[in-house]
């Protein structure tokens, strides 16, 4: 007799008995499967999914890394942002990424237009969407974390106050339990879980770079900003493509069409290096600040830059005036910063939030960038080039010419110049990117 025409789940479960038998064995199995499940369902310390009609069962720690989509109905509010951009930015990752192991859906926080700790006084909160493309975000960050409007909550919110541990005491160990119980049980009833205390960016870190990158990636400034940054691109090449042809720097059939310019991170500002300096002595490494001069003779030695180069310097705006920092530069090098560049009416009408955006987006769009492996906004531009490198099926830039090449100019590299960097993408948080030395060398 052939059973398989009589029985087709016999053979799943190793049932070669007369058909009466199997069927009755099968039936005993699905009773049995249907109330485990049900036993299961009951502790809220387990995740249970639909999977063809079959519940598979999650064990607490899977759950909170298991995301078939953020829950649309559960949000997580958190304090208002603050700091320069990319602090920021990585405070909004950051609480991204909590609301993710909640498995709740971050309403969309206030951003912070100008430094506070400069100017307390002119403290404004800006929109998230008035810097970043709301819509395109949540595109583009689909089933990984999720945004959501004040608007989206009923008139019957029920929210839980969490405060925020500090201190010594307050370990990282504590702040991930401390997550762990307010995704589950009664807390997780609540519609808003609402954090409060610090600021995002001082919360204790529990993930990958990788995770990081991957919210910095459906970063994507309005249009309104992004054109700002077109204009100043658009002038840099210009100029590149003038210099190019007065020097004939694009004889032998190479095109003017496109005008490659190198970008510097420039950090020699006081307030700066007398941070940098204390750094130094707290961290015991003596690699972390550099002068004007020790800048510009490595970025004169990298190898293969050409004879002739247009160089933008991000500089801050005490140092426009500072006509020393365009002198000295090693010959073919032609440096220019916003004044001298004649756009620094395009930054003017802007808060200091919005300006940093635009000089994020020109030194990231450089064809080289030079900056300081211990500053964030340097870092964060590094990170994102990396992810480019990345994308092109390459993991490392020793030895080899690549597209978008990066350098830290406060570590020596090859032939006295600056060394390349690229993002350590395996480590398992973002210390080394909140002042750190993660600049990879060969």
């Amino acid at each position: 007799m052939d059973l398989s025409s009589t029985c087709k789940l016999s053979r799943l479960f190793g049932c070669f008995f007369t058909p009466l038998t199997c069927k009755g064995c099968v039936a005993l199995v699905t009773i049995a499967l249907f109330f485990r499940a049900i036993f299961l369902h009951s502790f809220s310390g387990y995740g249970v999914i639909k999977s063809n009609n079959l519940h598979l069962i999650l064990s607490p720690s899977l759950h909170l890394e298991s995301h078939e989509g953020i829950r649309g109905d559960k949000f997580l509010e958190v304090p208002q942002i603050v700091w320069g951009l990319n602090n920021q930015k990585i405070a909004f990752a950051r609480a991204c990424l909590t609301a993710r192991m909640l498995n709740r859906t971050l309403l969309m926080p206030s951003l912070s237009a100008s430094l506070f700790y400069k100017e307390i006084d002119l403290l404004h909160p800006i929109s998230f969407d008035q810097v970043f493309q709301y819509e395109r975000f949540n595109s583009l960050c689909n089933r990984f974390v999720r945004l959501g409007r004040y608007s989206d909550l009923g008139n019957q919110t029920r929210k839980y106050d969490l405060r925020k541990g500090s201190g010594r005491k307050w370990t990282v160990e504590r702040d991930l339990e401390q997550l762990k119980q307010s995704s589950r049980g009664p807390i997780d009833k609540y519609q808003v879980i609402s954090m409060a205390g610090k600021n995002p960016f001082l919360w204790h870190d529990h993930w990958p770079v990788k995770d990081y990158a991957r919210v910095f990636e459906c970063l994507v400034l309005v249009d309104e900003i992004a054109k700002e940054a077109d204009k100043v691109v658009s002038k840099i090449r210009r100029i590149g493509r003038k210099l190019r042809s007065k020097t004939n720097f694009g004889a032998e059939g190479s095109s003017l069409s496109h005008a490659p310019y190198v970008a510097i991170h420039m950090r020699v500002e006081i307030d700066w290096m007398i941070h940098c300096k204390k750094l130094e002595q707290r961290s015991r490494i003596s690699q972390i600040c550099s002068s004007k001069q020790e800048i510009m003779e490595r970025v004169g030695n990298i190898v293969g830059l050409g004879s002739t180069a247009i160089v933008y310097l991000a500089v801050a705006d005490s140092l426009l005036n500072d006509s020393s920092i365009l002198d000295g530069w090693k010959r073919g090098l032609v440096p220019f910063e916003k004044k001298k560049l004649g756009v620094d009416g395009i930054y003017k009408k802007h808060s200091y939030l919005i300006q940093s955006a635009i000089d994020y987006e020109v030194c990231s769009r450089a064809d080289i960038f030079v900056g300081n492996s211990f500053s964030t906004f340097s870092s964060l531009i590094v990170l994102e080039r990396t992810q480019r490198v990345i994308r092109m099926g390459i993991t490392s830039s020793c030895g080899i010419d690549v597209r978008w090449p990066s350098y830290a100019y406060n570590i020596p590299g090859e032939s006295n110049g600056p060394q390349k960097w690229m993002t350590n993408m395996s480590d398992s948080n973002l210390k080394a990117i909140s002042y750190g030395s993660n600049a990879i060398s060969c």
